[in-house]
């Protein structure tokens, strides 16, 4: 179908998104691209009618924390995503961003995103690729920190700008801003953005204040140190006047298990004076590039690619390193470059990120793996199956909340996240019995199953049991216009 049809979705358990409303039974009609009418017994002549009985219909759920930057623009069935049932992915996070950077080599932790979608001029360059790519699933972006480096100090990254490059990150973040780029994003955690003081991001973060974005950040310590991490976070947020996100959060090392009992109250009291959020992975195991400081020994380390040894992808780094003689950080550099999962969280404080009231769901997917972590494909039906349906973390309710409209509400975006009328149609239908994540670290790129219809500005994109994307209606994404 396209998305001038007309659908009327019947009979369904209607959950809102809003967090605020208990579901209820009764119809959806989609019309324009638009909810054109919600409510009991509705009819239309030319609608062609959807039985939704026994299934959920929520808004299209939102990833806020991805690197399809690329994904977008080469694979633009963006099957990992459509049949999760997002309609709509915020990309350039981690400080980790196609634009502005030009380059056919992109160091890391750049080459997260592959090696061949560094090539545009501008913010606007790379919107209009995205149109015509027409990708599955509607495309927020942010403009990563990283990449401005590199941008505009080349190779000399490990040290902070002078005022002439400091002055050109800002001149570029600008413009991308006025071009429709949603924020600015971080990764302080990385070697290349590691030098950069606090006033160096302070300056980007007040050139997004003046266009009313958002700034989203990969702590610089989320080990030992996070708590320092999280005030420089924080601080230099609330000195620029721009709400402050922090991505994929967690507690990392068994050092550091059990002090989200430290980090969620801290956040509350940031709350209590600034705009701040946070997202989370539903998962034990974080997934990067591989670092000789990430392999202490104790954690299990998983190996996604290597370009050095690709057939060693999704291998454990242990049993590389006793196949070698050698010991892990051996291995490891040998390995190199390449990236790894990590596991480094414990359940009870993956719980309780995931119970704050102020937590989305971000997958944090690295779609250029050869290997990847399960998360790509899996996230979203993970929290519905394991913490809602399983252990009842929270209610139904809250669950679709924390994928649609708290999402769409901290990083500003216009008429998604909710079921309302005259409110675009990004709409997902999943059968709260069924639905199911059955991508493994062992097979991660099985498709989940229980997400029954996706539809993505009214266009049906994704049904259960076809074999790909049906219709690829998303959209670039512009910030304040939706």
């Amino acid at each position: 179908m396209s998305a001038t049809e007309t659908v009327l979705l019947k009979g369904g358990l209607i959950v809102d998104g809003s967090g605020a409303t208990p579901g209820w039974p009764g119809d959806v009609l989609l019309k324009d691209g638009r909810i054109a009418a919600i409510g009991a017994a509705l009819s239309d002549a030319g609608a062609e009618a959807i039985d939704c009985t026994g299934l959920v219909v929520a808004p299209g759920f939102i990833d806020v924390h991805t690197h399809d930057d690329a994904l977008a623009l080469e694979q633009p069935d963006c099957l990992p995503k459509i049949s999760q049932g997002i309609t709509t992915v915020v990309a350039g996070n981690c400080g980790i961003s196609v634009v502005p950077l030009r380059t056919t080599e992109p160091p890391p932790p750049l080459n997260l995103l592959g090696r061949t979608a560094f090539r545009f001029e501008s913010f606007a360059a790379y919107q209009a690729a995205l149109q015509a790519a027409q990708p599955a699933v509607n495309v927020v972006s942010l403009i990563g920190h990283t990449a401005l480096r590199f941008a505009t100090m080349g190779s000399d990254v490990g040290r902070p700008a002078d005022a002439a490059e400091l002055a050109r990150m800002e001149a570029l973040l600008d413009e991308a801003l006025a071009q429709g780029a949603q924020g600015l994003s971080s990764g302080l955690f990385y070697t290349p953005a590691a030098a950069a003081p606090a006033s160096e991001v302070l300056a980007l973060a007040r050139v997004v204040a003046r266009h009313g974005g958002v700034y989203a950040t990969h702590l610089r310590d989320e080990m030992a140190a996070i708590l320092e991490a999280m005030h420089e976070a924080a601080d230099t947020a609330l000195k620029a006047g721009v709400p402050v996100i922090f991505s994929h959060h967690k507690c990392a090392g068994p050092a550091n298990w059990g002090r989200t009992q430290e980090t969620l109250p801290l956040i509350d009291a940031f709350a209590a004076r600034q705009d701040v959020g946070l997202d989370v992975y539903p998962y034990l195991a974080g997934s990067t590039v591989l670092r000789e400081d990430l392999v202490d020994g104790v954690i299990e380390v998983l190996l996604t690619w290597s370009d050095s040894y690709p057939e060693m992808s999704g291998r454990s780094l242990a049993d590389i390193a006793a196949e070698w003689g050698v010991d892990q950080q051996e291995a490891c550099r040998r390995l190199q470059p390449g990236g790894a999962c990590y596991f480094q969280m414990h359940e009870e404080d993956v719980e309780r990120v995931l119970a704050h009231r102020l937590t989305m769901i971000g997958s944090d997917g690295l779609p250029h793996d050869r290997h990847p972590h399960p998360r790509l494909w899996g996230a979203f039906p993970r929290v519905l199956a394991r913490y809602w349906r399983e252990k009842g973390l929270f209610g139904l309710e809250e669950a679709v909340h924390r994928m649609t409209g708290l999402s769409a509400r901290q990083f500003r975006l216009k008429d998604r996240g909710e079921l309302r009328e005259g409110w675009a149609a990004d709409v997902t239908v999943f059968d709260p019995r069924r639905v199911q994540d059955l991508a493994s670290f062992e097979a991660p790129l099985r498709r989940a199953e229980g997400i029954a219809r996706v539809y993505v500005n009214g266009a049906l994109a994704y049904r259960e049991g076809a074999a790909g994307t049906l219709v690829r209606a998303g959209r670039a994404l512009r910030r304040g216009l939706g």
